[in-house]
């Protein structure tokens, strides 16, 4: 970077406060001359014209990197562009990006950190290029997933570059211990996991002669129910009626049986009494603490809690597995996460015309090279890591890490993750397996990329109705009847036009 450019640097104060008027000097940062021509080999190019582009991004640390950070300047040397980062604490971010939209003059790339309303409104105003048209020129940007990138859409269409997580992230954290000391087996089917929980809470897994332990640890967050209702066929929020109309999944006869099934476990105490009050900041402590034998979550929690019982015994070791969905009626099935942590669009008040956008692309294609992803996830080996074989050992110097802080905001890790990784352990190692053999099980939600109107306005109300209702049949305070009423008056209370809606957009995305 040239130090007549370094004019274009926003330290995290002064991005937090700018101006309207600074926010349309900064996007003057055209990408008229920004980016690099498809793949490394031309962007590097001796004598090629270095390219500029402007990136608004999150920073969710205390300090922004510095201006000559090493990490930076090999990033502009690898893409032969200078790059305007223009850092938001995570705090403001959302504020600062609807007045940068509403300013009207926005930086070339934008990190958007949900498909909000006015993200939403921006897109469909034309505020940001619609992607679909030239993706098949990138070969990674092309190789997103289509069960993500539909997930990340809006209205079917790709307005930004999904920002990857594991789709198969979810699983069954179990105390492997219990099950050796009970001579189990790792659970398969439903029935399996039943008589598991019912061993895990009656049978004495510690040994240690006391009533003092149960199988499944839940709390008020719904993520369990969630996951498990999708073993018992349930479908994935909505699901296809079988004459092509979406159904919401708790009008289904599979959530039924799965809701069934929850209050045995309430009745027959194998899950805590107390899960509809407990914190979810509260929920590993029965596991560590030797209470609990399993929690259904995302897979790598395992990892998490073998971490902290070592903490608490450092021999205790080989105390926690993990395993895949249950498999129920309909085989195995898992519920996907949505895929993403938001996306990066491309503004066309900076980037306005194909060619501009073509570099972009260009750009945004290299970063998710294996070069590019360990440099902005790790850094530079000697500095803010240390090879160990095929792992790295990370520093734990603050000032060679403040080099690197925050600029994994911009990895999109698009088709997957290439960086080099810290050394594995047994459990680490359970956990990545699980969730690579999930992506073949996971049961999308067709509702996903359609936008509704009438859930923007009533969607709390309408999902405390059905989650409420769900914990009282559960607990008992609920018959079947009850639960039925609830639906009515789920209905009554917007569900109904929620429904039209979302199937007169079903139609319409078909079509």
């Amino acid at each position: 970077m040239h130090m007549g450019q370094r004019k274009h640097w926003k330290k995290a104060g002064r991005a937090a406060g700018a101006s309207l008027l600074t926010l349309a000097m900064l996007a003057g940062c055209s990408s008229s001359d920004s980016g690099t021509e498809a793949g490394g080999d031309t962007a590097n190019a001796a004598g090629a014209d270095k390219g500029k582009l402007s990136i608004m991004l999150p920073n969710f640390e205390a300090e922004n990197p510095p201006e000559n950070s090493p990490v930076i300047l090999k990033l502009e040397e690898l893409t032969n562009t200078d790059v305007d980062l223009q850092w938001v604490p995570s705090s403001s971010y959302d504020d600062k990006f609807n007045i940068t939209l509403a300013s009207g003059k926005l930086p070339d790339l934008m990190v958007v950190l949900g498909k909000s309303p006015s993200f939403i409104n921006a897109a469909r105003a034309g505020a940001f290029w619609e992607l679909d048209a030239y993706l098949a020129d990138y070969p990674n940007l092309n190789a997103m997933n289509e069960i993500v990138r539909n997930n990340a859409s809006i209205d079917g269409k790709t307005y930004g570059i999904y920002r990857a997580r594991e789709l198969g992230r979810n699983g069954v954290t179990i105390r492997k211990d219990w099950l050796e000391n009970l001579g189990l087996d790792d659970p398969k089917t439903l029935d399996e996991f039943y008589e598991v929980m019912r061993a895990f809470t009656f049978d004495d897994p510690d040994g240690n002669g006391k009533d003092d332990t149960y199988g499944l640890v839940a709390s008020k967050f719904n993520g369990p129910w969630d996951n498990m209702q999708i073993w018992f066929g349930a479908p994935n929020k909505w699901g296809e009626d079988g004459q092509g109309k979406l159904i919401p999944a708790h009008e289904t006869e599979a959530y039924m049986e799965a809701l069934r099934f929850f209050r045995k476990l309430y009745e027959e105490g194998l899950v805590n009494k107390d899960f509809a009050v407990m914190d979810a900041t509260k929920l590993p402590d029965p596991f560590v603490n030797g209470q609990a034998g399993v929690m259904i979550d995302v897979a790598d929690n395992a990892q998490r809690m073998d971490q902290k019982i070592l903490e608490k015994d450092p021999n205790a070791t080989d105390r926690v597995d993990v395993l895949q969905a249950m498999e129920g009626p309909d085989g195995l099935r898992d519920m996907p996460t949505s895929g993403y942590s938001g996306l990066i669009a491309v503004s066309k008040s900076s980037v306005k015309t194909e060619d501009e956008l073509k570099k972009v692309l260009s750009f945004l294609d290299q970063l998710n090279e294996a070069e590019l992803q360990d440099l902005l996830y790790n850094g530079i080996e000697g500095q803010q890591y240390e090879k160990k074989g095929e792992y790295i050992v990370p520093t734990t110097d603050k000032l060679l890490l403040r080099d690197l802080t925050g600029l994994n905001q911009i990895l999109m890790f698009v088709p997957e993750n290439r960086y080099l990784p810290i050394e594995t352990t047994p459990v680490r190692e359970k956990v990545a397996e699980v969730q690579i053999a999930n992506r073949d099980i996971v049961i999308p939600n067709p509702g996903e990329p359609l936008i509704s109107d009438v859930y923007a306005k009533k969607g709390p109300q309408l999902d405390n109705i059905i989650n409420d209702a769900r914990t009282k049949f559960i607990v008992g305070q609920m018959d079947e009847a009850g639960f039925q009423q609830a639906i009515q008056l789920w209905k009554t209370s917007g569900g109904e036009e929620y429904v039209q809606e979302i199937n007169e957009l079903y139609a319409a995305l078909k079509e």
